[in-house]
């Protein structure tokens, strides 16, 4: 097996949304096809491939197609979360029940409804990605966010330190040298990587998610 890719993920979910991990890949002919998050930052561009640089020390290839999706990543804030905004959040539990955000990106009208639902995610043990229609907002009580999904709902807490983003449409010219991205890929039985979305940070955004 590639040690290089070994390293990029802890596991075989696929969670909406833009995931990476730094350990353990099952092999390529075990699970072609298979999603893979990969952050890092970009190192070489040309009209069908990226060389990034993963969180984890390696250097990776990935491939681009015509149907590759490209986000930009800007800065947003809690003024930013509207009630009816659709956002995702990964978050780790707290002992309530709630739970306490590790990250907030809010998408644009166009795609609400991306991913629905609540998930485990692999951002941090334990942590989890949920995707969904704010209600509530309490924003003089600890900034809590209720998220309503098809299925449920969740509260989740928003730490006045952590990251809130806005995942915008976006094109190839925000692919560039030193630009951080979250990248799902897919990895074919030959272990080739083919980018499938992109969120690259915009103006020296590094990506949460």
């Amino acid at each position: 097996m590639n040690a290089i890719l070994r390293k990029l993920i802890r596991g075989a979910c696929a969670i909406t949304l833009i995931t990476l991990s730094t350990a353990g890949l099952p092999q390529a002919k075990d699970a072609p096809g298979m999603r893979i998050g990969v952050r890092g930052e970009i190192m070489g561009v040309s009209s069908d491939v990226l060389k990034v640089h993963v969180d984890s020390g390696e250097d990776v290839v990935i491939n681009l197609t015509q149907d590759t999706k490209i986000h930009a990543v800007t800065l947003a804030n809690i003024e930013d979360i509207k009630p009816g905004s659709y956002i995702g959040s990964a978050a780790v539990p707290q002992e309530d029940g709630t739970l306490k955000a590790l990250e907030v990106h809010v998408f644009p009208p166009e795609l609400a409804g991306s991913g629905d639902g609540h998930r485990p995610f692999d951002l941090v043990k334990g942590s989890s990605m949920t995707n969904g229609s704010v209600g509530d907002l309490v924003v003089s009580n600890g900034r809590v966010l209720t998220v309503h999904y098809k299925d449920g709902q969740q509260k989740i807490l928003v730490p006045e330190d952590v990251p809130i983003v806005n995942l915008l449409p976006g094109d190839r010219s925000l692919l560039k040298v030193g630009v951080k991205i979250v990248t799902f890929v897919t990895q074919s039985s030959d272990g080739t990587l083919t980018a499938q979305s992109i969120s690259a940070g915009k103006d020296g955004v590094t990506p949460p998610m």
